[in-house]
């Protein structure tokens, strides 16, 4: 009688170590942000010695690295699944993507735009944050041939638009904000600044 193969591993052991400690701390971040996150911490809740910490991040700022990247990508994700009819609406519907990101995950908001300042990161990291931008100056790059833009500097117009949509989320975050309806003030925000830079 033969015996049965065990089954083919698609993933590693280290890999699958490696997501339980970024999930586990992905959860710490999201229950108390980034004070909550310490390698013994994440390491308990990954069930882990903490030297597996050490050995796969180098250290806690490793560790903080490792989520501003993971927390670009979701972001990333998020923005790319955003689709509308025409690329005005897409455009409009990647943005309002962004802020419902940041709203129901404020801090990893926070950690993407405010802590990582304190931290010198790797050019990957970078790279991975730009790829975000990327996907906003492509979609108003798409809204310009399409002729729904006025023809301009697309980076220039992804500034814009990103420092409006920053600065909303932010003071929203804060729970900075004289108005009854947030998300509506947002879309309010995005047709008036849309409209200001059409043809």
């Amino acid at each position: 009688m033969k015996r049965a193969q065990p089954p083919v591993r698609t993933r590693t052991a280290s890999a699958d170590v490696t997501d339980s400690l970024l999930e586990a701390a992905l959860e710490l971040l999201a229950e108390g942000g980034t004070d909550a996150i310490t390698v013994r911490a994440v390491a308990q809740r990954a069930e882990v010695a903490p030297m597996g910490v050490y050995s796969r991040f180098g250290s806690k700022d490793g560790l903080l690295e490792a989520l501003f990247v993971e927390a670009f990508d979701r972001l990333g994700t998020a923005v790319a699944a955003a689709s509308g009819p025409d690329a005005i609406a897409r455009l409009r519907n990647g943005c309002r993507a962004y802020r419902v990101f940041a709203i129901e995950n404020p801090h990893h908001y926070q950690l993407m735009f405010e802590q990582m300042l304190e931290l010198e990161l790797e050019q990957v990291s970078f790279d991975h944050s730009l790829a975000t931008f990327t996907q906003l100056v492509g979609r108003i790059e798409d809204a310009m041939a399409a002729g729904e833009l006025a023809q301009a500097d697309s980076v220039d117009r992804a500034q814009q638009v990103w420092s409006a949509m920053h600065g909303a989320v932010s003071l929203e975050i804060a729970g900075i904000s004289f108005s009854n309806d947030s998300a509506q003030t947002y879309d309010a925000m995005l047709d008036a600044l849309l409209r200001g830079m059409r043809p």
